[in-house]
């Protein structure tokens, strides 16, 4: 069973979402919150497999409510749940660390594909709005915000080498070339190691 905790300050939206929970297979909703402070301590004491958070709430909003419960509870699968055009409060929820998002107004079956992909360890997120958040990504030069080991464990994985061989290449573990990786895929705003190989060619680190 999937345990969500619903994280948004409009009680519609809350109440639609509960619904759609209520009748998908192998989910249930365990919290429903109207604001970021609440969401945390939901989140610490209810401990679901995914939040859904809004981004724009009154008092503590949703970039920082998903800073604070990873950093005290770093398991905790966030999906940021907005609208389109929050593109650049997206970019700062994934640096603070959420998995994925989703728009506000996407079809049942999408929102459920979404919950299941970050309970299983993926990262769910929105085709309409996933070009416009690239984009951004873009235009704040990512590359410059890697540090060195990124960067050389980002060329490395360029040039077709798994985490196994790029472990033995750099002198580190694996655990820890994937712990690079986590960071370059939200340094970059990719969510595979296709899309940051990619990336990576068509910025001359390949």
């Amino acid at each position: 069973m999937i345990r969500v905790l619903l994280v948004d300050d409009h009680a519609v939206v809350r109440t639609g979402l509960e619904q759609v929970l209520t009748l998908a297979d192998g989910m249930e909703t365990v919290g429903s919150v109207a604001d970021g402070t609440e969401g945390v301590r939901a989140a610490l004491a209810l401990e679901p497999d995914v939040v859904l958070m809004d981004l724009a709430m009154p008092g503590l909003d949703g970039v920082e409510a998903t800073r604070r419960i990873l950093t005290a509870r770093p398991e905790t699968n966030i999906v940021v749940l907005t609208s389109f055009s929050d593109r650049e409060r997206i970019l700062e929820a994934l640096d603070a660390g959420a998995v994925g998002y989703l728009l506000k107004d996407a079809e049942p079956d999408e929102l459920l594909r979404g919950i299941r992909a970050a309970a299983t360890g993926g990262s769910p997120l929105s085709p309409r709005a996933a070009r416009a958040v690239l984009t951004a990504r873009a235009e704040r030069r990512p590359a410059d915000e890697l540090s060195p080991r990124e960067r050389e464990v980002l060329t490395l994985l360029a040039s077709g080498l798994p985490n196994k061989h790029i472990a033995r290449r750099l002198g580190i573990s694996e655990k820890t070339v994937k712990a690079h990786l986590t960071r370059v895929f939200r340094g970059l705003g990719v969510f595979d190691r296709t899309q940051a190989a990619l990336w990576a060619r068509r910025n001359g680190l390949a």
